[in-house]
């Protein structure tokens, strides 16, 4: 069997609320009336439409908060209708006056006043028309009565208020919990693909080197040159590989450092920058190619983000050359200004098909120029393929910082 109302979360919904309420008040009346009735005589009759009054006017209060202007016209006439015809002057006032603040409390202000007003008028000309001494409720009292009426109101409207304001903190404090924790998705988002970037420029372009390398000495291997020369080359390449994984464990450490416990030490290898650019471009003329080196301008010390962002331009550009390409020359060119740096790194290759959508590498570089108010841009040339960066001397001062992210 279904209950009429359900409780939800250890508290009683609103409409089991009213029916306790309703029961409450049920029960005073009728007790106060019982014993009234021991000192007042009348009629069976008049008993009887008391009682029926009593059950209609109690019992609408289980409804007070689904209709409160119906419920608060219903006890209000079941009072009208009560006290003139019963002698035992039950108290059945009480749910009036709780339907009247309940009125005012659900937001029917203006029904609450004119309720309130009529009853202080049914009761004052009510007592007008009696003749005098035999009026029931004198000057003060009805002066109090007005005054009881006034105050019911403004409870029930101070309670609407307070409620509303309740509602809307509420309302506010769940706003900000869902901004914050959009935020921390967002800040989280963020860093996974920060730290996805930086991998697969390290690892992408150390892997590369080591597969060029590898297959180059294999390709002359396969050609079974004199055991004095194929000695030569394989040595050579074992050290090229092993050169370019050593770099490749710095930075994977640097970067993977963001991930350290705080009771764990540091890396202390060099951050990457522009600093280990010489590095950079004999690792990739260990792959047979002839990268060349232009610098232009005065070199100014850059802001570490930035200059990690040119570096991991260069180190991407120069991954994507040896692996894609084809080409035998590339030049790194460096334009050093007052506010900015300009790079430029282009090859001699096959270029890129106009068609071809722009890889993760491509788009990563993108992103790490975006991020400090740079530029980055791609295309075809006559000979080859050209990457052209622009970048701020200083970090705007959002990123000025190092980042919690950042592998220093």
């Amino acid at each position: 069997m279904a209950l009429p109302f359900r409780v939800r979360r250890g508290r009683m919904s609103p409409r089991a609320a009213d029916v306790v309420v309703a029961l409450v008040v049920t029960l005073v009346v009728v007790v106060w009336t019982l014993v009234s009735a021991q000192y007042a005589d009348e009629p069976v009759g008049r008993t009887v439409i008391g009682w029926v009054l009593i059950a209609v006017g109690c019992g609408a209060l289980c409804f007070r908060r689904r209709a409160p202007v119906t419920v608060a016209v219903v006890t209000l006439l079941s009072c009208m209708a009560y006290y003139p015809l019963s002698a035992q002057d039950g108290p059945l006032m009480i749910a009036f006056a709780l339907a009247l603040y309940t009125t005012a409390a659900e937001g029917r202000f203006a029904a609450a006043v004119a309720l309130a007003a009529v009853t202080l008028l049914a009761v004052g000309l009510g007592e007008i028309r009696q003749s005098p001494g035999h009026r029931q409720i004198d000057d003060t009292s009805l002066a109090m009565l007005a005054g009881w009426l006034i105050s019911l109101v403004a409870v029930g409207r101070a309670q609407r208020t307070r409620l509303a304001y309740l509602r809307e903190v509420e309302q506010r404090a769940l706003a900000a919990e869902r901004e914050q924790e959009a935020r921390a998705r967002q800040s989280a988002t963020e860093e996974r693909l920060r730290i996805a970037r930086e991998l697969h420029d390290v690892l992408g372009h150390s892997i590369s080197l080591i597969n060029v390398q590898s297959g180059a000495v294999l390709h002359r291997l396969g050609k079974n040159p004199a055991p004095d020369v194929a000695l030569a080359a394989a040595e050579e390449a074992l050290q090229a590989v092993k050169a370019t994984s050593k770099d490749a464990l710095r930075e994977l450490r640097a970067t993977l450092g963001v991930l350290r416990q705080a009771d764990e030490a540091a890396p202390t290898s060099p951050t990457s920058g522009l600093a280990l650019l010489g590095e950079l471009v004999e690792r990739a003329r260990t792959t047979g190619l002839d990268v060349r080196t232009e610098l232009t301008g005065t070199p100014v010390p850059l802001a570490p983000p930035v200059d990690l962002a040119a570096y991991r331009i260069v180190q991407e550009s120069l991954t994507n050359v040896t692996r894609h390409s084809g080409a035998r020359t590339a030049t790194i060119a460096l334009d050093w200004r007052a506010d900015e740096l300009r790079l430029r790194i282009e090859d001699d290759g096959e270029g890129a098909p106009e068609e071809q959508p722009l890889g993760s590498g491509i788009r990563g570089m993108a992103e790490r120029a975006r991020a400090f108010g740079g530029d980055l841009t791609v295309h075809s040339t006559a000979g080859g393929f050209r990457v052209d960066a622009r970048l701020p001397v200083e970090a705007p001062a959002s990123t000025n910082t190092t980042s919690k992210g950042d592998p220093r």
